[in-house]
């Protein structure tokens, strides 16, 4: 029997797998695809996975270089994730080595052994609590990680309390000579107690949607999950979990943020009495592989996870999940730009497992498969505990007076909750001080040097930062144009809404919750349970603050800001704007109390607004649906988006120019091309940046001309000089 040709996908941009030969002294009877092998590529070593294995290479056998050493003794990726990598390479046009990569935890890409470990933790010794931290003024790291050990006293790893920081290696070790911290190696995880309290009575639609998602365990069919903010979703996956969890089955859950994970694992715990395997990137690496081991083994009954959790191999998958379903943080956005959603639903196919989407606001993409027939669509319209819709409310600011952005009739309806001792909330998702500095004097604007943005003022920091490139600088004491100190801030963002705030109601308890209070970790679990419990009284914050959490407490919203989503060029932006208002506008009422929402608006007459206010989202998504039919755009087309940048403006729009004639010499059919123009922010960390858009009435017409084209787009000549990428089923176009 001649020596196999392994076929193997290397973390590399290239479209297929290399071949190589078996390793030194490896019995190739133990070579099944699936496995983990080091490799010789040009100078460098790559860990990369079998694909395949066959008896002829189109080179010959004496050019094949074998591989370097078998990593595992049996598949480390079942057949239905390296089915799943592989579609999604195709249908991405991606790099198949660097999409299987993509799809590994760090330390399995790196070749360590696929073994579980537990972390060593370190913790507060009875001396160490007892230490007085103002006496460390000297050792103020020592200080620093005294106390975040004080506030976590089941203790952290190394890797959490280093969070991307300096190495704290040598702090340990003089905090350990000082007998303040001690190294345990914990056991593994309990089982949590069950729940003491019974679970709540579903209400009829509950009912229903519980007995439709049980009743298609065991086979494929989508389902679209539909339900006003507070209308019970979460019980609903709960009754099917445990329905599935008692069949023996696993259960995969995507959520597309980590702020929404501590809650709801505290609540599938407490109810299911399993512990619940998380898969996020805040987790360690050693961490993170080791609930992917937990899960592939199937001793993880249910797993939660971002984005990339799709790929997380399941020994007995049952039931699979994602909730907010709409959002754009389930589309990777650099690299191998995929859809987390839709990647789980050819994955749920492929398995013969039912799939729940879940949204108060799905996207429109959604809306049309369930109105089409693809999903079930299944519905929500009540709120859990017979709670009331909020009143909506549209606050005018034309001509009003107003107070770093707070209106009169706004603070005056926040008075009169708080007085009543009601929560309230303020939406504002611009973080920073003000989004811009101008002399007043000659109307200089202080600008990104590197992107064609307003630098962001955030006064607190003592800093004017770029949100694009991340660009830092300090505060000008004066204009760089005409020397004028008269500078002043322009705009608001939540830093300065919370010092407006403070001098309004200095007696009511705040809480802001943007990136940067949360930067810390643990500051948004703690943020957020001060908002839960009630403590705070006003919460102001972003997009962390607008989905998937329950604050019984809030009785009025406000929504600061609502005109910038109504004249955007992206054709989502309106559908993103409607579903963050909406959204963030069910966090109010949902206890004993009504709850009210204002939204602050220069543009009360807008139909965007008219339509929420007036039919709710239903109204909104079916006008909008209407509007991108008669626009041909999606979900009645297909797009693709090839982006370049480069140094030079005319690098990258000549390679788009040269991209778009090879591709109109395929004689495509069905393809329409739209550029290339400079992309809406041209500039950006110092680079020029121009796109070209493809647009197919079907989604074969598009990737007949993808699959032909792709591979023509190294030899234009210049491809060299700039960087481009294909992002297929584009979220956005900038």
């Amino acid at each position: 029997m001649p020596v196999p040709i392994l076929q193997i996908a290397v973390p590399a941009p290239l479209f297929g797998c290399l071949d190589y030969l078996p390793p030194a002294g490896c019995d190739p009877t133990r070579l099944r695809p699936g496995q983990r092998l080091r490799v010789p590529f040009g100078r460098q070593k790559k860990v990369g996975i079998l694909l395949g294995l066959a008896e002829h290479s189109e080179l010959p056998r004496e050019r094949l270089r074998p591989a370097l050493a078998l990593l595992d003794e049996a598949p480390l990726l079942p057949d239905d994730i390296l089915a799943l990598v592989r579609w999604a390479a195709d249908y991405y046009h991606h790099p198949l080595g660097e999409a299987f990569n993509a799809a590994l935890p760090a330390l399995l890409r790196q070749g360590t052994p696929a073994e579980p470990r537990l972390a060593a933790r370190w913790e507060l010794t009875a001396e160490g609590a007892a230490v007085d931290l103002a006496s460390l003024r000297r050792a103020p790291r020592q200080a620093a990680l005294l106390a975040r050990l004080a506030a976590h006293p089941g203790g952290m790893t190394r890797e959490s309390l280093q969070d991307g920081g300096a190495p704290v290696d040598a702090v340990l070790r003089a905090l350990l000579a000082k007998g303040w911290v001690r190294r345990t190696t914990p056991s593994p995880r309990e089982t949590p107690a069950a729940e003491a309290a019974p679970p709540p009575t579903l209400h009829q639609e509950q009912q229903a949607a519980v007995s439709a998602i049980t009743k298609a365990l065991g086979g494929f069919q989508g389902l679209l999950l539909e339900g006003v903010t507070g209308s019970g979703k979460t019980e609903v996956y709960l009754r099917a979990m445990q329905t599935t969890l008692e069949r023996g089955r696993q259960v995969l859950l995507l959520v597309p943020e980590i702020g929404l994970t501590p809650q709801l694992v505290e609540r599938l715990e407490a109810r299911l009495g399993q512990p619940v395997t998380v898969l996020h990137s805040a987790l360690g690496d050693r961490e993170r592989l080791n609930a992917w081991l937990a899960a592939a083994r199937g001793e993880a009954g249910v797993v939660i996870g971002t984005r990339s959790a799709v790929f997380t191999p399941l020994a007995r998958p049952g039931l699979f999940i994602v909730d907010e379903e709409h959002d754009a943080s389930l589309k990777q956005q650099e690299g191998f730009r995929y859809s987390a959603r839709d990647l789980l639903v050819w994955r749920a196919r492929h398995l013969g497992v039912p799939i729940v989407l879940g949204s108060a606001t799905p996207s429109l993409e959604s809306l049309h498969n369930a109105t089409t027939g693809r999903y079930r669509h299944l519905s929500l319209r009540e709120r859990a505990g017979g709670a009331l819709p909020p009143r909506i409310g549209l606050v005018d600011l034309r001509g009003q007076p107003l107070d770093e952005g707070l209106s009169r009739p706004l603070l005056a309806r926040m008075r009169e909750h708080l007085a009543e001792d009601g929560q309230v909330l303020l939406f504002l998702n611009r973080r920073g001080f003000a989004p811009a500095l101008l002399c007043h004097e000659c109307g200089w604007v202080a600008a990104c040097r590197r992107c064609d943005a307003h630098l962001t003022l955030h006064q607190a920091a003592g800093r004017l930062h770029c949100h694009h490139c991340d660009a830092r600088q300090p505060i000008p004491a004066q204009c760089p144009d005409c020397g004028s100190a008269d500078l002043r801030a322009l705009g608001a963002g939540t830093e300065r809404i919370e010092a407006v705030l403070r001098r309004h109601f200095p007696e009511q308890p705040l809480v802001r919750i943007d990136r940067d209070t949360t930067r810390r970790r643990g500051s948004l679990a703690e943020s957020l349970e001060r908002a839960r419990s009630g403590e705070a009284r006003i919460l102001l914050g972003t997009q962390m603050l607008a989905k998937g959490h329950h604050f019984p407490a809030l009785t009025l919203v406000g929504v600061l800001e609502s005109d910038q989503g109504l004249y955007s060029s992206d054709f989502r932006a309106g559908e993103r704007m409607a579903q963050l208002i909406v959204q963030v506008a069910g966090r109010a009422g949902r206890g004993d109390r009504p709850g009210e929402v204002l939204i602050q608006t220069h543009h009360p007459e807008h139909p965007l607004l008219l339509q929420l206010v007036d039919g709710g989202y239903p109204a909104f998504a079916s006008a909008a649906l209407a509007e991108r039919r008669a626009a041909a755009l999606p979900p009645f087309s297909f797009l693709a988006l090839l982006r370049a940048e480069a140094p030079r403006p005319e690098a990258a729009r000549d390679f788009l120019q040269a991209a778009h004639d090879a591709a109109v010499a395929l004689e495509p059919i069905g393809v329409a091309f739209w550029g290339p123009v400079p992309a809406p922010m041209e500039r950006r960390a110092g680079r020029f940046r121009a796109q070209l858009m493809l647009q197919a009435e079907t989604r074969g017409d598009l990737h007949r001309l993808l699959g032909r084209w792709i591979p023509r787009l190294e030899t234009i000549e210049g491809a060299r000089r700039v960087r481009w990428s294909l992002d297929v089923d584009p979220s956005d176009t900038y």
